[in-house]
């Protein structure tokens, strides 16, 4: 079972907490997380990209010249994809990226992730984030305080506008709430900061 220290917003040590093995100290597969975010980046495209073919652009319906006799070569129209403005041949097609993943697969990439942060040491639990006005320099102090890397992923139990906004014009950090992380993000930063209350619902719900 391991245990981390708690830290407040200054970076001082109050405390300590117990988290289940079963979700911060599991194997991590990395068979399944790889599938996780590709499921994941693959569901944010909108997959409407789209070229015209041969058929779809304009002009090209008269023979350009006749089949024989001319010493070139024969062609049938002259919006062919060899010619100038003429179609793409083999380009994209409207097309859905999305990938659907079964909940046990979700449940295990989730906790292989969280156990990958916790056994790199990157993994911050600090006892409550708060703000008493719209504010980024507080932010900016205790991230520095408790020794945040560059790219942060700040997980919240309920939502904060308060914090959110405060957060919200500092480089490489994304807030979160315990209900909405995900794979991706968890893996993609340097340091998992997450209040108390937020990490005792994460296990609660991955236990």
């Amino acid at each position: 079972m391991p245990e981390l220290k708690i830290v407040n917003m200054a970076g001082a040590e109050v405390g300590t907490i117990n988290l289940a093995d079963s979700v911060f100290a599991c194997d991590v597969n990395g068979a399944v997380l790889h599938a996780a975010v590709k499921s994941y980046l693959g569901n944010q495209r909108q997959g409407t990209q789209s070229t015209l073919t041969r058929t779809e652009v304009s002009g090209g319906g008269k023979k350009p010249w006749r089949q024989k006799g001319t010493g070139r070569a024969r062609q049938g129209s002259t919006r062919a994809p060899q010619w100038t403005h003429g179609g793409i041949a083999l380009g994209p097609k409207p097309r859905l990226y999305k990938t659907k993943l079964n909940k046990k697969v979700r449940a295990l990439a989730m906790t292989s992730a969280l156990s990958s942060k916790v056994a790199a040491g990157e993994m911050i639990v600090v006892d409550a984030i708060t703000a008493t006005e719209y504010k980024t320099k507080p932010m900016v102090k205790m991230l520095s305080a408790i020794g945040a890397g560059k790219k942060v992923l700040v997980v919240l139990p309920e939502k904060n506008d308060m914090v959110y906004e405060s957060f919200s014009n500092i480089p490489g950090v994304k807030v979160a709430l315990s209900n909405t992380i995900n794979v991706y993000d968890i893996l993609n930063c340097d340091s998992f900061v997450v209040a108390k209350d937020a990490a005792m619902k994460i296990q609660e719900v991955y236990a």
